[in-house]
This record gives structure tokens, C-alpha cells and sequence, in this order.
């Protein structure tokens, strides 16, 4: 057990959340661009939309390989490397002109922000913060990501009023980079003593994993959760704008400057990063004191039933209002319990490669929402079936993880 009571709030948390923040106020933009894009080239909807779900392929599969990249060399190089990586494929992005070319060119920014993203930040953020203040570390560091999704998309329409979409990918690219001087702050954890693990190789712990059928339930659990946010990110901007009610006149969104369902497409992503604040840090707290599985397939439960009741009512700004703020505060509610069952049944010391396992299941979810989302709405003019798909991976995870056990793999098999 950890000796040394390390205070709540730390550089290294600070830090991590900076990075968590940035990187995510760009990556939860690309929604925005998804009409403007297509307009000016005259894309189908599912070319730029398979540009987006390759971008999330890519991140889930250089998650697992920043995360051991940092085990072996260090998080801030592996950090300094995922910008540089992240700000190469948005300059190229903003210079392509074909699907083909910005496709390929996602592959870059999907790897960058694995590279600034939670595999990376998660584990050296968990390994700094003592027993008691874990989970709640995790869950401020998750809801970093949210802050980042609030200024984002309102920070990238704002900009889109004023450039073009490939200057506003050059801006972007800056931004990323000057991330960067919060680095020193960001210095490396051992894991502590008595961590399960310590004394393992990766291999021997990843293969202690691979063959637990709590590991794989924990991976399978984690692809609804990818899908849903994959498939809201990059396409409920435009269903808004294109499906939604008007703006009804002197209505309060109308005075807060929201007269079109375009503007209403961009709040809506703002709202869910608000209450996801609240959410993340709630589910870091509650997965101190309560059972992690059951709280992941509570929040796949209240999901599900968010879902079903948004479809099946006409879309209206207010219901447009309630999904977001609803949908928002169980967004990234599921990684401080998903990444907090990691570490504490396999350890603290591989648990960034562990969890970027994991997370390569919540991408591989993200591309398929992502890639469907675009591909069945240009064959039947509707996103109907991708919500009910959603809706389907959704209560296949909140029956997953009711069987999975949650006390350190070690202590199973103690006599």
C-alpha cells in the first residue's frame, strides 16, 4: 500500500488535465466540419465520415503503443512525440482535397492523440495519486476531456466564421504544440510499493490478462461505450442541423445567440462536455466507495433508456437540450471505473498498456458508430438504425460486467 499521503491536487494532475483538455477540444470538433467539408469538395457524407472513424481506429490502436512507449521511455517523450504526431496530420489534413488523402492523414491525428490521450495521462496520473484519492484523480483527469469538449466545437464554429475549415486545422495544429510547456510538470511515477505486478514483466502480466475472462469482458464491455460517443460526436451535429425543429423566436436560445440548429449542433456537444464534468468526477468518487462493475452497467442502463426515449420522441431543441445535458453526465463516466478496475485487478506499474488494450475495444466501437453513422445515412437518407444499434451494444455492456470479478487477480488464487 502507498505510504506517502500525495495530495489530491498535484502537478502532475494539473498537468494532465492541461494536456487531456487540449487535445480533446480538438478532437470533439471534428463534427462541426463534418457539412462545411462536404459542401466545398461535394463528399458524400460517408467519406468524411470514414475519415473520422479512421482517426478513431487509429487511436485505439496507438493507445496501447504510446502507453508502452511511455512505460519504456518515458511519458514526456511519448507525450512530446503524440503532439508533434497530432499537429503533422491536422497541417496535412488542412491541405488534402480528396477523401482518400484525408483519410489517410487521420491515421496521423488518431495516433497524436493517443499520444496526449488517456492511456498515457490515465497511468502516470494513477501512479502519482495515493490509494484513497485514485479513483477521484481518474475521474478529474476524465473530466478534463469534457472541459476540452465545452470550448471545442463552439471554439471551431466561432473560428469557421471567420476562415475556412484548412486554416482553422492550422490553428489547431499551434495549439497543440504549445501544449507542450506543461510538460515539465510532468514527471514520472514508479508504481507504488506493493502494487500488483511490480515484479512481473509486461508479458507475463499481459498474458496473465489475456487468458482472464474478466480482462476480455472488461475489453468487450468497452465497445458500446466507444460506439455511442463515436457515432454522437461526428454525426449529432449535423442530425441536429438537419432534422431538429427551429429555433423558436424569443425563445432563451435565441437570446444566448443560438438561432440556427447549426449553432444548436455545436451547443449540444458543449453541453454534453458541461454536466460530462460533473459526470466523470462523480464516477471517480462513487468508484471509490461502491462496486466499479455495477457502476458501469448502471451508467450503460441510463444510457440505453436516454437513447430509446430521444428517438422516439420528434427532435425539438428542448429534447435536443435534455439528451445532451442527460447523455453528457454519463459521456466519460464509464473510464474512471473502467481504467480504476484495471489497475486495481492487474496493478498500477503496466496499466496504461493494459488499459490501452481496453481502449482499442472502445475504438474499434468508435470507427464502426462513426463509419455506420455516415455509410447507412447515404444509403437510406436517416440515422435510425445506427441509434438502435447503439442502443443494442448498449445493454449488451450493462449485462457484460455484472459477471466480472473485481478483487486483484493475485487474490484469487491465494490459499
Amino acid at each position: 500500500m502507498t505510504t506517502t499521503r500525495t495530495p489530491l491536487i498535484n502537478p502532475i494532475l494539473i498537468a494532465g488535465c492541461i494536456i487531456l483538455m487540449t487535445g480533446f477540444a480538438i478532437r470533439a470538433s471534428f463534427g462541426i466540419f463534418q457539412i462545411p467539408i462536404a459542401e466545398e469538395f461535394n463528399w458524400l457524407r460517408s467519406e468524411f465520415s470514414l475519415a473520422i472513424a479512421i482517426q478513431n481506429l487509429a487511436w485505439g490502436i496507438g493507445q496501447p503503443l504510446f502507453a508502452a512507449l511511455a512505460e519504456k521511455i518515458g511519458e514526456r517523450k511519448a507525450i512530446i512525440l503524440g503532439a508533434a504526431t497530432y499537429a503533422l496530420g491536422l497541417v496535412f489534413s488542412a491541405f488534402s482535397t480528396t477523401p482518400l488523402e484525408h483519410q489517410f492523414y487521420e491515421i496521423l491525428v488518431g495516433f497524436g492523440i493517443a499520444g496526449t490521450g488517456f492511456g498515457v495521462i490515465l497511468a502516470v496520473v494513477g501512479r502519482a495519486a495515493s490509494d484513497e484519492n485514485r479513483s477521484l484523480s481518474l475521474g478529474i483527469a476524465t473530466a478534463a476531456g469534457s472541459a476540452g469538449q465545452i470550448v471545442g466545437p463552439p471554439f471551431a464554429n466561432l473560428l469557421l466564421q471567420y476562415m475556412n475549415w484548412s486554416s482553422v486545422f492550422l490553428v489547431f495544429a499551434g495549439i497543440i504544440m504549445a501544449v507542450l510547456v506543461v510538460l515539465p510538470m510532468m514527471r514520472a511515477q514508479p508504481a507504488p510499493a506493493g502494487s500488483a505486478g511490480l515484479d512481473e514483466s509486461m508479458g507475463e502480466v499481459l498474458k496473465k490478462a489475456f487468458f482472464d475472462p474478466t480482462y476480455i469482458m472488461i475489453f468487450l464491455g468497452f465497445f458500446s461505450c466507444g460506439f455511442q460517443l463515436g457515432f454522437v460526436t461526428a454525426h449529432f451535429p449535423a442530425f441536429i442541423a438537419e432534422a431538429c425543429a427551429a429555433i423558436p423566436t424569443n425563445s432563451v436560445l435565441r437570446s444566448m445567440g443560438v438561432s440556427t440548429t447549426t449553432a444548436l449542433g455545436a451547443l449540444s456537444i458543449a453541453l454534453i462536455g458541461i454536466t460530462n464534468i460533473a459526470g466523470s468526477i462523480g464516477a471517480g468518487a462513487l468508484g471509490a466507495k461502491y462496486s466499479k462493475k455495477y457502476l458501469l452497467s448502471l451508467i450503460y442502463v441510463g444510457r440505453t433508456i436516454a437513447c430509446i426515449l430521444f428517438i422516439m420522441f420528434p427532435m425539438t431543441p428542448t429534447t435536443v437540450i435534455l439528451f445532451s445535458l442527460v447523455m453528457g453526465g454519463l459521456w466519460l463516466a464509464t473510464v474512471p471505473p473502467t481504467s480504476g478496475l484495471v489497475g486495481q485487478i492487474y496493478g498500477l506499474k503496466y496499466m496504461g498498456t493494459l488499459y490501452g488494450i481496453v481502449f482499442f475495444s472502445h475504438q474499434l466501437g468508435s470507427f464502426l458508430g462513426v463509419w455506420m453513422g455516415g455509410e447507412l445515412y447515404d444509403q437510406f437518407g436517416t440515422y435510425d438504425i445506427v441509434w438502435w444499434v447503439g442502443i443494442g451494444v448498449g445493454a449488451f455492456s450493462a449485462i457484460i460486467h455484472l459477471p466480472v470479478k473485481e478483487q486483484p487477480y493475485e487474490s484469487r488464487f491465494a490459499t
